[in-house]
């Protein structure tokens, strides 16, 4: 039978491939409905409370997920026995992610919105395998991948001293009345 209920999230896949944003996902949406100390250890929830997360839990997981862990009743022992067998997933994925990092070239994209796309996936699949992923990271990984005849522009915008966007793109100018006006440089 199908579930009739709409999942708030994608389900669990068998092979765990989704794991991650899986489990943000549902600590997130556990949290949300008051639920979140169920998954902590040394939790002291009710009963209710209790039922109330593995039904939600049970019913974001994979058919075959749930037939596994059918006698399973407390939802902390559901999620810890889910997190050792897919949390070694992040030593697979990181080093995958960090290679994509690695050899991901703004040249290789038709658009800067497909760059802009594969720059936030990828970060964000750092940021659940525990990198720190911050701004000045991202805006080295795209000055390091201009074409090399825009190296000109690669080292004016990387000049010590320059503003933070959107203050880098405007300058401020007296006229000839003495009024300041304000003038956007197009980049």
């Amino acid at each position: 039978m199908s579930n009739l209920s709409k999942l708030e999230f994608v389900a669990l896949d068998i092979s765990g491939k989704n794991y991650l944003s899986w489990v943000l996902d549902a600590a997130i949406h556990l949290a949300a409905k008051g639920l979140g100390n169920t998954i902590t250890q040394g939790n002291e929830a009710s009963s209710q409370d209790k039922a109330k997360a593995m039904i939600f839990l049970r019913h974001h997981l994979d058919e075959g997920l749930k037939v596994e862990y059918l006698t399973v009743k407390d939802p902390l022992e559901l999620w810890t026995g889910l997190k050792e067998r897919y949390d070694h997933l992040k030593a697979t994925v990181l080093p995958r992610t960090r290679y994509e990092w690695m050899h991901l070239r703004l040249q290789d994209f038709k658009t800067v919105s497909e760059y802009n796309s594969a720059v936030f996936r990828i970060t964000s699949q750092l940021k659940l395998c525990g990198e720190v992923m911050n701004d000045e990271d991202l805006l080295e990984k795209t000055l390091t991948t201009f074409h090399a005849s825009n190296m000109v522009l690669q080292q004016q915008y990387r000049e010590k001293g320059s503003a933070p966007l959107p203050e880098a793109n405007m300058a401020a100018r007296r006229d000839k009345s003495g009024k300041n006006r304000i003038i956007i440089m197009a980049i």
